[in-house]
């Protein structure tokens, strides 16, 4: 027995981790999106949230009023190095952290919410990360005024792909 050698070292856990993140002097955007914001009583700034969300991926968009000006722009992508779960609520979520903590340095203190689906010929329902990426902004400490559908509907139903014998698979 004096001949094997112990186990190799363990991975460090993930409060090991974020203990050097702190170290290092690293925020998360989780800590910035649920820490309190510093705006005088009566500015109130707003902003709108624009959130797609499909099957395979939640984007989030943060505009001003007009939607001409883009704030802050995340997804599920970005945040997650895996493909298959880019559309996971829990993407969504860390995405939505990372645009409530954008916002509150802007000092954005309001924000209307659109919630669209892929629309069309695709799924008229928004997927997994939308209900996520709303209740984020909810808890972060920005105020919800609006949360509406905007997804496009045809009214006259356009032509799938696919021709008249379907897709041959």
């Amino acid at each position: 027995m004096a001949g094997k050698k112990s186990a190799a070292k363990a991975a460090p856990s993930k409060e090991a981790k974020t203990q050097q993140k702190a170290k290092k002097g690293e925020v998360s955007y989780e800590a910035k999106a649920m820490e309190e914001t510093r705006v005088k009583e009566n500015a109130e700034r707003w902003a709108v949230a624009h959130v797609l969300s499909s099957k395979n991926d939640t984007i989030i968009t943060l505009t001003d009023l007009s939607g001409a000006e883009t704030i802050s722009v995340a997804s599920g992508g970005m945040m997650i190095s895996a493909d298959s779960q880019e559309g996971s609520p829990y993407a969504a979520m860390q995405a939505a952290y990372k645009i409530a903590a954008e916002a509150k340095a802007r000092g954005i203190t309001n924000v209307n919410i659109k919630i669209r689906a892929p629309g069309g010929h695709g799924s008229k329902t928004p997927g997994k990360g939308a209900q996520a990426a709303v209740r984020v902004l909810a808890r972060s400490g920005i105020r919800v005024n609006r949360i509406e559908d905007v997804t496009p509907t045809p009214s006259d139903t356009t032509k799938r792909p696919g021709g008249r014998r379907g897709r041959r698979v």
